[in-house]
């Protein structure tokens, strides 16, 4: 027997986001580790904002290493789960619900050393506008030489294989459950157009049934000129690239009041 769910917010992917996230990336420490590199340039309970925080695994590995961590995301579950993954690895961390252009309401400007951007979420901020907007937000909550680091897929390779279906080809195990990740990918005829993502995992029991949770995301992809530009007037400049038209993805840091 198949169920489906089909919603247009993070909240039912909250309860299965699990099956998204690489096996180097689920457990904390080491998703924290993966950023060693910026880490190094922080005092010992430096103050970390991680913005889109999806379950948490990044706060929590941050939290653990004695880091003052706030979490938010737009999505409640999302939130919930950060709450309960800290509380499950008893490290401290300041769970809340919050869109970028929500931010500022509730943190003073200048208050953290790091923001953090990252799970290839900022294509969710609607066109250049909302960009634009989100990243002005986190530069504003920067401390002068304060750092942004963001992850982004390569729309460039993205929108250059088109509209798809992408189906995993092999099983993700994940709580001693097993599932099958799938995209469907609608691309639309220009850059600043509206683009969807539909991603649906398809959970299968011992028993042979599926349980398939599926969720229709917005996004508005960028190219990487444009994201440094827009980096360059929220006032942060880029001091590491690692983008590549033929990877992925790719990560970003940028620093607040550096020179032009």
């Amino acid at each position: 027997m198949t169920e489906v769910v089909v919603v247009t917010e993070y909240d039912v992917l909250a309860e299965v986001y699990e099956w998204l996230i690489s096996e180097a990336k689920l457990p904390p420490a080491d998703f924290a580790a993966s950023f060693d590199d910026v880490l190094g340039l922080l005092p010992s309970n430096a103050h970390v904002l991680d913005c889109s925080c999806g379950t948490g695994q990044l706060a929590v590995g941050l939290a653990g290493r004695g880091l003052q961590v706030v979490a938010t995301d737009a999505s409640e579950g999302m939130v919930r789960r950060t709450a309960e993954l800290a509380e499950e690895y008893g490290t401290s961390v300041r769970a809340l619900q919050a869109n970028w252009e929500e931010l500022p309401n509730h943190f003073d400007d200048d208050t953290f050393d790091l923001v953090f951007c990252v799970g290839n979420s900022l294509h969710h901020a609607a066109g250049a506008t909302g960009r634009g907007a989100a990243l002005e937000s986190m530069s504003r909550l920067l401390r002068p030489g304060g750092r942004l680091v963001l992850t982004s897929r390569t729309w460039e390779l993205v929108r250059s294989r088109g509209s798809r279906l992408d189906i995993g080809d092999r099983l993700v195990r994940r709580n001693d459950r097993d599932a099958v990740v799938v995209y469907r990918w609608e691309i639309a005829p220009q850059w600043e157009d509206e683009h969807h993502i539909e991603i649906a995992i398809a959970q299968v029991d011992a028993t042979g049934s599926v349980l398939v949770r599926s969720e229709l995301l917005s996004c508005w992809p960028y190219r990487h000129e444009d994201l440094e530009a827009e980096l360059h007037r929220a006032g942060l400049r880029t001091e590491v690239s690692t983008f590549d038209p033929e990877s992925e993805n790719y990560t970003v840091v940028a620093s607040k009041g550096g020179p032009g």
